[in-house]
């Protein structure tokens, strides 16, 4: 008999992440699981290239601040490291005037480029059904991996999920 070891392939769990408080609890979720599934987290943002507006509506800069890629990304990634000191962050820029679609179309190849075995989604539509989601329903609607629409600022408890990581201390 021949004996040969298979190569590990590690999954991985995709936040897309945009600083609201549901991304929030959809990285903190994520953080939840990776201790029990033993996958990494990685959080995204999409970020169009200097949309000041864009960048403003989310708390990514302040009313007075001119738009500017460095100031946002270090906002993201300090919340990021904040909320999951142990995750990666990655951002992905896109035309400010990117189409309709363009946010989620990254997120779904860089969920796939990225062996994602769950995506966290958590944003402000996250509440009502999945098909009015505009971004969350094309990452939903992808087939190669889950998907975990977070709907919830608070998350409800699961019991091995907080033995393992609880929600409170992140």
């Amino acid at each position: 008999l021949f004996a040969y070891a298979i190569p590990a392939h590690y999954m991985t769990l995709i936040v897309p992440f945009d600083g609201s408080k549901l991304s929030e609890a959809a990285l903190i979720r994520a953080v939840q699981f990776e201790t029990v599934l033993e996958e990494e987290v990685v959080a995204v943002s999409v970020i169009p290239k200097n949309n000041t507006e864009y960048a403003r509506e989310r708390g990514w800069i302040d009313e007075t601040e001119p738009f500017d890629a460095e100031t946002v990304v270090s906002h993201l990634e300090k919340t990021v490291a904040e909320r999951a000191p142990e995750a990666t962050f990655q951002q992905i820029f896109v035309d400010r005037h990117a189409p309709r679609g363009t946010i989620s179309n990254r997120i779904r190849r860089f969920a796939r480029d990225h062996d994602a075995s769950i995506v966290f989604v958590g944003s402000d539509n996250a509440g009502r059904m999945v098909r009015g989601i505009t971004v969350g329903a094309s990452v939903a609607g992808d087939r190669s991996y889950d998907t975990m629409i977070i709907s919830n600022e608070i998350l409800p408890e699961i019991e091995k999920l907080e033995e393992e990581h609880p929600a409170e201390e992140a």
